[in-house]
């Protein structure tokens, strides 16, 4: 600070304290006082210099009043401090800052602060303790008018209170002129949590989630039956649930139609007529070989398994006798399983046939089988309002056993990627969808886009926003109603700079 600026605050106070002091005690000591502040301040103040020496450089004198910038800057510090890269700031003697120039008004100014008023000479009284150029102050702005605090649709040209006491808020010029965006400070955003997150593109899945239940493949299951009436004469040690090879034999039984025509193959070797009539009664190939070469015809005749597999049913018994059709055995091969699980009608238009499906047997917990979707069946059950569809699942180690629970999820949606952001970014009034982008320094501007498919926390945005724009996820609706209030305040009628000036009394 400038003595010639200290000495006139010592005058104010001596005057303000010294008439206190006369209705305290009688008599005055300003006078006393004043002269002495006189005295000092002529002691301080360089006498004029004549004119041949006013280019002569002097040596500063006085004690250091305070320090500044190096490089000039309008940078000031009470105590010594040091720039960022290490420079000592320059002390400002007593001599080099008080030096009197006359004002229009007569009052002394300081050489060093003239031109920029006595604003910028109160900068050397405050402690500017940070290096750096100094940022503007906010009244450098023009202020158009003063807005209610709590967003009620009024306005005032000069500082007020509401009825509550609360100030008016300031409207700067070219605040409230940037389109839609809306400006939040930054302890507000940090107060009220909110959390932004850059715009990919990725795979929006909308798994559909269904109960399904294990089923044979019913390409692989075979019935051991004979195709006339016969009698079980044995029956091999093989019952329900073992394991069986192709060409293991299950039954021996004995009909006599097949023997009457393998005694027919006998008695006219080549002839083809007999042949047939055995292929037609379902005897093997092997079997009628092993007639013609023996030329014996067996009593009974084997049957045996036509594939690998399980038997799933076994109805032979030693001595029974069959029917025509009969089945005797019941093989099941478990290579390959399906998983049938039922649709809800809603979802099926969202099912493709080749699509991924994750099955989770209720068995087996924590382990997942993988799979693709293989039919989709032609029908709708009217009672369930659910449509089957059909997994195929390999089973090389025979855990998935037929009628099993399933959990079923099938994969639908497009597998490329699309502008998707999270759920919780989009704000859904039910005739808009709006996001809010993050334009940077508490900068946020409303976006209305138009939305597709949803599904594993995304939503799919199809226009509006693009890849790499900044979305608000969390506390967005805070924003949107800063933004709904700002859009209707804009909406009146701001008061002109003219009806402002005039209205003295503070009225909208």
């Amino acid at each position: 600070m400038s003595r010639a600026a200290w000495f006139a605050g010592t005058l104010a106070a001596l005057a303000a304290g010294g008439a206190g002091y006369v209705a305290g005690h009688g008599e005055n000591p300003v006078p006393a006082l004043a002269e002495r502040a006189r005295t000092e301040l002529a002691r301080w103040s360089p006498a004029p210099m004549p004119a041949a020496q006013a280019t002569a450089p002097t040596k500063a004198a006085g004690p250091v009043v305070y320090y500044q910038d190096p490089d000039g800057k309008p940078v000031y510090s009470l105590s010594p401090m040091a720039t960022a890269d290490g420079r000592e700031f320059r002390a400002v003697h007593a001599s080099e800052d008080v030096r009197f120039d006359a004002s229009d008004d007569g009052e002394a100014m300081p050489a060093d602060m003239a031109g920029q008023g006595m604003a910028g000479h109160d900068l050397a009284a405050q402690d500017m303790g940070k290096a750096g150029d100094a940022k503007p102050a906010a009244g450098a702005r023009r202020i158009r008018y003063y807005r209610n605090p709590m967003g009620l649709p009024d306005t005032s040209a000069t500082p007020k209170k509401d009825s509550m006491g609360m100030d008016y808020i300031p409207v700067y010029e070219g605040e409230d002129s940037d389109g839609n965006v809306v400006t939040v400070s930054p302890g507000k955003v940090q107060r009220t949590g909110v959390r932004t997150e850059v715009i990919e593109r990725r795979v929006v899945a909308q798994p559909v989630r269904v109960p399904g239940t294990v089923a044979l493949d019913e390409r692989r299951v075979t019935v051991i039956a004979t195709r006339s009436d016969a009698y079980v004469d044995h029956v091999e040690n093989v019952t329900t649930g073992d394991r069986v090879r192709k060409g293991q034999a299950l039954v021996h039984v004995y009909s006599p139609e097949i023997n009457a025509a393998a005694a027919q193959l006998i008695a006219n070797p080549g002839f083809d007529g007999a042949r047939r009539r055995l292929r037609n009664l379902n005897v093997s190939e092997a079997v009628i070989d092993e007639m013609e070469r023996t030329r014996n015809v067996p009593m009974a005749i084997t049957w045996s398994s036509p594939r690998d597999g399980i038997v799933l049913q076994r109805t032979a018994i030693e001595g029974m006798k069959a029917a025509a059709g009969d089945t005797l055995f019941r093989i099941g091969d478990i290579a390959t399983m399906w998983v049938l699980a039922d649709v809800p009608e809603r979802d099926l238009s969202n099912v493709r046939v080749g699509q991924a499906a994750t099955i989770r047997l209720r068995s087996a917990p924590g382990r997942i089988y993988s799979g693709k979707v293989g039919t989709i069946y032609p029908q709708v059950n009217p009672e369930t309002r659910a449509t089957r569809v059909r997994i195929e699942l390999p089973n090389p180690d025979g855990t998935l056993l037929p009628d099993m629970y399933a959990d079923v999820e099938v994969a639908t949606g497009d597998t490329k990627p699309v502008v998707a952001v999270p759920d919780d970014a989009v704000i859904d009034t039910g005739e808009r969808q709006v996001v809010l982008l993050d334009r940077g320094e508490g900068r946020f501007e409303p976006k209305e886009v138009k939305v597709g498919v949803r599904g594993t926390g995304y939503t799919e945005i199809r226009d509006g926003i693009s890849a790499g724009d900044r979305v608000v996820t969390s506390a967005n609706f805070l924003i949107d109603a800063e933004s709904n209030l700002k859009a209707a305040l804009q909406g009146m009628a701001p008061p002109k700079d003219d009806r402002l000036a005039a209205d003295a009394g503070g009225t909208p």
